[in-house]
């Protein structure tokens, strides 16, 4: 097993993880408590046994059921989740563990960190994206008129417990949703990481547990030295500014299915490798490799140009956006970052147009 220290938690990966978390509900603070697990019906269905399995505490567990998907990441969700906390007398000192992927550790977490001003909570992620990335590092929060992640607060979990073999219950898109974080990993930090991943196509891939274990180190490091995004942390972004305008977009096509987060960001990605290579000398070999790679392994995900100036006003509501311009993260070589590089809407406008004469 391998244990990652972070800011103010420790993060256990491998299969004994199970037996970090039993020994953390013998504390005797944590015991005695009433445990909340929250889930979705995928979760519940394929995760939920095992825990059981495992942590006989959890068979005394309240259960907590949400719907799964990245629409349902909402005030609205939230209201119901702290309606039903107050059903079952959970307090401050309760412990919410959230059981589930990406929605239901940003949620789960904004969830606990608002509920009489904060109760414990750790997080137990089942999906590859969620176990890589949005677990870690204390970002909660939920989605506001389909805006990615307009309401939150930062606050670290009490624990995070890893089970890589978790990810054998996912269907494929999802193990491939998680990849495309792990891509953002290597191309903002680590050049030989970017090496090790493109070496074998998404389906070839069997051996997960070393790239999880990379992406986390990853991801903490950055984390710990800028836990409030103040500069550094801006580097995660990359691929995110226009990914998370895709997502957006798909969100306001009623009838539509939404599009998943990794396909998304795989595809900010391409665009943003893009502004990387006019505004910070990213060689075209590198940006090719980049999107190759990406082509070969992920859906595309068809932008039409009557959409082009309705992703740029998505843009405009991102977190990051200020007067100076729309703010990017670019990287001018592989496995290097820079934060806070500023592109007008003319150029964003052209990498949406390069992205499209991809397909």
């Amino acid at each position: 097993m391998k244990i990652i220290r972070a800011d103010t938690y420790t993060i256990f990966i491998g299969e004994d993880a199970f037996e970090e978390l039993a020994l953390f509900f013998r504390n005797p603070d944590i015991r005695n408590e009433k445990i909340i697990v929250l889930v979705d019906e995928n979760s519940k269905k394929y995760c939920l046994p095992l825990l059981k399995e495992k942590v006989e505490l959890f068979n005394k567990a309240t259960i907590l059921e949400v719907k799964s998907g990245e629409e349902n990441k909402n005030i609205q969700t939230c209201v119901e989740l702290w309606h039903y906390l107050l059903k079952v007398k959970a307090t401050r000192k309760s412990i919410l563990v959230n059981l589930g992927g990406g929605v239901i550790t940003d949620m789960g977490g904004f969830v606990a960190s608002t509920f009489k001003r904060g109760m414990r909570f750790i997080n137990i992620p089942t999906t590859l994206l969620a176990q890589v990335d949005s677990s870690i590092g204390g970002k909660v929060g939920v989605n506001l008129f389909e805006i990615k992640n307009q309401i939150g607060v930062f606050l670290n979990p009490e624990a995070v417990f890893i089970v890589p073999p978790f990810i054998n219950t996912l269907p494929e898109s999802e193990r491939l949703s998680g990849l495309a974080e792990m891509l953002k990993h290597a191309l903002i930090m680590d050049n030989n990481y970017w090496d090790s991943i493109k070496r074998k196509p998404f389906f070839e891939i069997t051996e997960w547990e070393s790239l999880i274990i990379r992406s986390i180190e990853i991801k903490n490091s950055v984390a710990r030295n800028d836990p409030y995004e103040k500069s550094l942390r801006k580097r995660l972004n990359f691929g995110h500014t226009i990914g998370h305008a895709f997502e957006s977009l798909a969100l306001r096509k009623a009838g539509k299915p939404p599009l998943p987060h990794g396909v998304a960001v795989a595809m900010g990605i391409i665009c943003e490798a893009y502004l990387s290579t006019k505004i910070r000398g990213l060689p075209e070999g590198a940006r090719d490799s980049i999107n190759d790679y990406i082509l070969a392994n992920f859906p595309y995900y068809p932008v039409a140009k009557k959409d082009h100036p309705r992703v740029i006003e998505i843009i405009k509501h991102d977190k990051k956006h200020t007067g100076e311009g729309i703010n990017f993260t670019l990287i001018p070589s592989i496995g290097n970052a820079l934060i806070d590089q500023y592109c007008d809407e003319r150029l964003v406008l052209d990498s949406l147009v390069f992205y499209s004469s991809l397909s």
